[in-house]
């Protein structure tokens, strides 16, 4: 499957956030998204996922043009910055309700087995964002749309959601975002940067230094 988005312009109180943004995905790789701070990199995904409605928009599957939101098309699973379980679940629960193993995944998070009957609430926000960006990495949608996945996560479990990504990207497109620019570009088989409004293609990763998102001499 391949999913472009093209044209999208977005204003804010007649602020041009968005104008004449593009970019690629596909079934087997991950699209990675970066930009300073305030860019539009969130606003993107919404985009994408139908959940904010821009001025303009095309979004094509396969050359086509798709007239209704992502999610109604049951095409995509969307991972926002804010928590989206309810505080007041038991954490097994949670996985019976998004049908993904409890097993398999206590196989990966060990740790985690001591959480089963414990409610949602009772966890740390490290904790809450490893389920969760489990859960919709594991979820059946093709299409997989993630906000700073690896925010507030702790180093080692980081690495393991990297290989997770790694695996999950052979049978769905993968698109992502982080402030931390290190987990993308390892991850990432193709990255975007935003900049004044709209994308340009990463082709070498020196290109983030020229744009001055980096200092000279930060990847040396």
């Amino acid at each position: 499957m391949i999913i472009e988005i093209d044209n999208v312009e977005l204003y804010f109180k007649e602020k041009n956030i968005l104008k004449g943004i593009y970019l690629k995905a596909e079934t087997g790789k991950v699209t990675g998204i970066l930009g300073r701070n305030g860019c539009g990199k969130s606003c993107l995904l919404k985009i994408f996922f139908g959940s904010l409605k821009p001025k303009y928009k095309l979004i094509r599957i396969n050359n086509k043009p798709l007239l209704k939101p992502l999610y109604q098309a049951k095409l995509s699973a969307y991972l926002s910055q804010q928590h989206f379980i309810p505080n007041q679940l038991k954490v097994s629960t949670v996985f019976k309700l998004f049908k993904v193993s409890w097993n398999d995944f206590v196989f990966n998070f060990e740790l985690f087995s001591v959480f089963k009957d414990v409610n949602f609430n009772r966890l740390s926000g490290g904790e809450r964002r490893i389920i969760e960006v489990y859960i919709i990495l594991k979820s059946n949608r093709k299409i997989i749309l993630l906000d700073e996945p690896f925010s507030h996560i702790a180093p080692l479990y980081i690495e393991k959601i990297k290989t997770l990504i790694d695996t999950e990207k052979r049978n769905k497109a993968i698109i992502m975002t982080d402030h931390m620019y290190r987990h993308i570009t390892d991850v990432s088989d193709t990255i975007y940067f935003i900049e004044n409004g709209s994308t340009k293609r990463v082709s070498n990763l020196k290109e983030l230094e020229d744009y001055k998102y980096l200092s000279t001499g930060t990847l040396d």
